[in-house]
């Protein structure tokens, strides 16, 4: 079962600096605990705050990790990807193509190839994303979200046509530890969440994921 720890700092109590150790406290509790894929996103910071946070990020991901190593993902911002030289990113629906991420990748000196996930949210965008050359989808919302509830949820059966496709999937959207397992059983590759990780005891919820 793949784990992606989306993050998000503002969920944090107190001030700026406050949040983002807490934050990184958190990314390297999750590294620790061999969760798969860790995706930065936090979208309010302007780019070279998001430069600072992601070159800490990385540093902490690196130092706590173990094998198979965690791998660090930004969302969306391609541009402050490579400029960090992190693992990958991660597109929005209407981003740019995984293959343009490539093609960005290797004219800017990286000789290694990136991670590229997409949101999705039909079979149809997983069918696209796969065709463009993603590594794998996230696919969402799943199940209804509390603070949410206008977005209608895909539901099992979404998700499980989701999972036809030809690449991996992670099930994202109200995840908690008792329906990840019925993702599982739909055919996806794994889950992605926040608040599962963030608010939570990381290891313990590896332990019963992985169980």
């Amino acid at each position: 079962m793949l784990l992606c720890y989306i993050t998000d700092r503002t969920q944090f109590p107190g001030d700026e600096a406050g949040r983002r150790r807490a934050l990184l406290a958190k990314i390297a509790e999750a590294t620790r605990c061999g969760v798969d894929l860790i995706q930065l996103r936090e979208k309010d910071l302007v780019t070279r705050q998001l430069e600072v946070l992601t070159h800490a990020a990385f540093r902490v991901v690196r130092e706590n990790s173990r094998e198979p190593l965690s791998r660090l993902l930004i969302n969306s911002r391609s541009d402050v990807a490579t400029a960090c030289g992190v693992d990958g990113v991660h597109l929005q629906s209407d981003d740019i193509s995984p293959s343009e991420v490539r093609w960005i990748w290797a004219h800017t000196g990286h000789s290694v190839r990136p991670l590229v996930s997409v949101s999705c949210h039909s079979a149809d965008d997983v069918a696209r994303a796969a065709g463009e050359g993603a590594d794998f989808a996230v696919f969402a919302p799943v199940f209804e979200k509390k603070d949410a509830p206008q977005t209608r949820a895909a539901g099992l059966d979404g998700l499980r046509e989701a999972c036809r496709q030809k690449i991996p999937v992670l099930a994202l959207g109200g995840m908690t530890l008792n329906n990840a397992g019925v993702c599982i059983d739909a055919g996806a590759a794994g889950i992605a969440a926040i608040r599962l990780f963030q608010n939570k005891d990381i290891a313990e919820v590896v332990r019963r994921l992985r169980g």
